[in-house]
């Protein structure tokens, strides 16, 4: 059910009220322009949410990319968390994941055409890709994780919520993982319920259509996961996650923030699961090699190993993985589906807002047809269903 991942340590409120005091005020300085906001000629699409831990951001900033790569000149502008490099980057096919970061890393490797970059000040990073000669004919940049940079205003503010972490039953920071008081929602113009189950039914819906209790001008939308085939990281053939037989011992490798849906999944597809979590954004030591050969070793036959992209990216470049380890470990890749057929609303208000706000002459003109390659597979087509 929707927020059951929820945990709050009570003992902890009286905290969480101090944050919440300092958030506040920290919201009221921008609203009250004594911190100023920037807007840029530039379309911005922020991507983020007001919660501790991973409601899938990424595959969100990805799904963005694939709708708009065809068509214009895509730049994704991120932080570049625990990248050992200082201020502003510019990913190239010699970056490193210490130079930009694992996500940026894997969002380069994805897409190697556009523009990704890394830097702490959004608003200097939005400067750079603008008016620096690389970069300069940029048509739309993607923040990633900066629904609290409040020092860009951008053009869309997109909310993610986990399905399983709603907002409105969470705490504050550190009792609970809200990173600013849930009326941070109103800033955001769609609202996306992100990692929701499948064969959610109409009550379901209303449910949290109510209880998130939104203002008329904001749109909210349902996502949910779809997994790719399994990929091979160092060597063999891809396959599906339906092939994993009722005898195979599978281990889960996982350093990301929230591994309960990771895990979840997992179980549906095998029957026999071992599990080692790591900490977000977890870099990985020869110890840490060790303890996965060793666990890895004691499995029994057939066996196979799932992880994240997120940590396979780290994963890629360790040398003291065993050869038994490297030949059976997997990368489980995913990507965005929204429900009731809503990715043509999405579609529609992010095509809509990049014409409108385009400094490209001809998208402004709305000579360039602004539409999907694959806007007509069938899966595509609306849905309704009545609340």
């Amino acid at each position: 059910m929707e927020g059951d991942h929820i945990k709050v340590n009570k003992w902890l409120l009286p905290l969480s009220w101090l944050y919440g005091l300092a958030a506040r005020f920290r919201n009221k300085c921008f609203e009250l322009g004594i911190l100023k906001s920037r807007s840029f000629s530039v379309p911005v699409i922020s991507v983020g949410n007001i919660s501790v831990g991973g409601s899938g951001k990424t595959p969100h900033v990805e799904y963005l990319v694939n709708l708009l790569k065809d068509h214009l000149n895509v730049a994704v502008l991120s932080r570049g968390y625990k990248r050992k490099s200082k201020g502003y980057q510019l990913a190239s096919p010699l970056s490193t994941v210490s130079d930009i970061g694992d996500e940026p890393f894997q969002m380069k490797k994805k897409f190697p055409h556009i523009h990704v970059a890394v830097d702490a000040n959004r608003c200097e990073g939005i400067d750079r890709l603008t008016h620096d000669d690389e970069t300069k004919n940029t048509d739309v940049i993607l923040l990633d994780d900066a629904y609290q940079h409040r020092y860009v205003k951008p053009g869309i503010n997109i909310l993610l919520v986990d399905y399983h972490r709603l907002i409105i039953y969470d705490k504050l920071l550190p009792a609970g993982r809200l990173r600013e008081p849930k009326e941070g929602k109103r800033r955001a113009d769609m609202v996306i319920i992100t990692k929701c189950p499948e064969g959610l039914n109409p009550i379901d819906y209303r449910v949290v259509m109510r209880a998130m209790d939104l203002y008329p001008y904001q749109t909210l939308l349902f996502s949910r996961m779809v997994y790719d085939k399994l990929h091979p990281l160092f060597c063999g053939e891809d396959r599906s996650l339906e092939s994993i037989g009722s005898d195979e011992h599978v281990l889960a490798i996982s350093g990301i923030a929230s591994p309960e849906h990771f895990e979840e999944d997992l179980r549906q597809h095998c029957t026999s699961l071992t599990t080692m979590r790591f900490s977000d954004h977890h870099d990985f030591t020869p110890e840490d090699e060790d303890r996965i050969n060793s666990t890895f070793e004691s499995l029994p036959s057939p066996k196979l190993i799932i992880t994240t992209e997120k940590d396979a990216v780290r994963m890629m470049s360790l040398t003291g993985l065993s050869e038994d380890v490297r030949h059976h470990l997997y990368v489980l890749p995913i990507k965005v589906s929204f429900l009731l057929g809503q990715e043509d609303i999405f579609t529609q208000k992010i095509f809509s807002y990049v014409q409108k706000n385009s400094r490209n002459s001809i998208l402004a003109t709305g000579k360039v047809d602004l539409k999907p390659k694959d806007s007509n597979r069938a899966g595509d087509r609306p849905r309704t269903i009545s609340f």
